[in-house]
Parts: structure tokens; C-alpha cells; sequence
């Protein structure tokens, strides 16, 4: 960190978080350490509901949403994440500001990569898991994020869902503030470290109400390989019975 954003953060969150958080980033500079904060949202908060005109809210289509970010770098997202996302039956709900994309969020109802390489997220499937949020430079401090994940929460709530999971660096501390505010709770934390090339991680006990844990994609790959290859051949039952 620069020393003018040491200073801010100091002026914002006092010195024991500074310190805590200079000392994390020092350890994932060493070992790739990181601290996730697992949270919950279940419950809808009124007040992030309205999204004032001319703004609107909606799930975008995967067609729509390519041709809006289609040669646009500034909104992180490629063809090739498009692709994956849309096609494990993700959805993203975006802030559209007449035709322009102001804001989006992903979310999934399975397994999901994060981003450290080769890891992914598990989470007990009564719940939705969302990731990604963005908010564009020019739409930013007008709490499109908070909007947007509580309009998201309301849908699917009304599909019979029971919340939504996402994390949140530890030393994020704008972001967990901004997440607090909106009715998220903290439930649980998710230790990672990279030692030798492999990732150790470990969910604590309060993620074990959410079966929300961080696994190896290769590890799932090769178990799922596995069962492929000593499962009993189906036997097809007989329909007039």
C-alpha cells in the first residue's frame, strides 16, 4: 500500500484495523495467505429496493449482456467468462442506465470458481451464491451494488430459495461495512494459504450451517472421474410394470 492510502485507511477505520490489515497483506504476499468472510443475506431490506428512474433493474439475457460489453474492457468481463457462466446456468442481474450497463452481479446455484486459480466454492444449494459485483466508474456512490443484490435477493427468495452467500476479503473493510449495512451477516470464515505450490484451506465451524467451503477444482475433477469409471451400468426398468 501507498503511504497516502495507509493514511486514509487510518483516518477511516482507526489504527488496529491498519495494522491488521497491512499484516494480512504481508502474508499473502509471502504465502498467498487470505482470510475470506463467508455472509449470509436472508432477509430483504425495503430500503434498497428502489431503483429511481431513469435507472431500472433486470436479469439480462445472455445475448443482451454480450453485445453490451462486446469491445468494452472497463466492465472485466471476456467472451470466454460469458460463455462458462451462462452455460453452468448463472445469471447476472444488472443497474441498466437506458442502454448503458451500469452495474451487475453474477449469480449461481452450483459449484463456482473464485480467483485463486484452481480453487472453487461450495455452498449448500438452499441458497444462491453471488459474485462478481461491478459498478461501473462513472455510476459509482449511488449504492447500485447494494440495489441491485437486494432486488436479486427478493426474486429469488420468491423462487423458493433461502438467501444469498458471497465472501468478502477480511480486510476489506468498506466493502463488509457496505455489506452490513444492507442486511448481510457474517456466519463464518474461510482460512487459504498456497505453500509448495498447492492451496491449504479451512472452513471454520460456521460455515458448516451453509456447507460453504473452498475446494480444489482438480480434486473434484478426478473424484467425479473416479465414480464415472466404477458406477454400475444402469439397468433399464421395465415400463409396463
Amino acid at each position: 500500500m501507498r503511504v497516502n492510502e495507509v493514511l486514509q485507511e487510518f483516518e477511516r477505520f482507526g489504527a488496529v484495523k491498519t495494522l491488521q490489515d497491512l499484516a494480512l497483506r504481508s502474508a499473502k504476499v509471502l504465502c498467498s495467505a487470505r482470510i475470506l468472510k463467508a455472509v449470509a443475506m436472508e432477509t430483504v431490506n425495503p430500503e434498497f429496493l428502489k431503483c429511481d428512474k431513469p435507472y431500472r433493474g433486470e436479469f439480462l439475457s445472455r445475448a443482451r449482456l454480450t453485445e453490451m460489453v462486446r469491445n468494452r474492457p472497463e466492465y472485466e468481463i471476456s467472451e470466454r467468462f460469458l460463455r462458462e457462466a451462462f452455460d453452468k446456468g448463472d445469471e447476472c442481474y444488472g443497474i441498466l442506465d437506458g442502454p448503458v450497463l451500469a452495474a451487475y452481479g453474477w449469480y449461481s446455484n452450483v459449484p463456482t470458481a473464485i480467483d485463486s486459480p484452481g480453487m472453487v466454492v461450495h455452498f449448500d444449494d438452499r441458497y444462491i451464491y453471488m459474485y462478481k459485483g461491478f459498478t461501473h466508474v462513472n455510476y459509482r456512490g449511488q449504492r447500485f451494488h447494494a440495489i441491485g443484490k437486494t432486488r436479486a435477493l427478493e426474486s429469488y427468495l420468491a423462487r423458493g430459495y433461502q438467501g444469498l452467500l458471497s465472501y468478502i476479503e477480511w480486510n476489506n473493510f468498506s466493502s463488509l461495512r457496505s455489506c452490513y449495512r444492507i442486511g448481510c451477516k457474517h456466519f463464518g470464515q474461510v482460512y487459504v494459504a498456497r505453500l509448495c505450490g498447492r492451496y491449504i484451506t479451512h472452513a471454520d465451524d460456521g460455515c458448516r450451517r451453509y456447507s460453504f467451503r473452498l475446494e480444489s477444482a482438480a480434486a473434484q475433477s478426478g473424484l467425479a472421474h473416479r465414480k464415472s469409471q466404477t458406477a454400475p451400468l444402469s439397468v433399464p426398468t421395465d415400463q409396463g410394470r
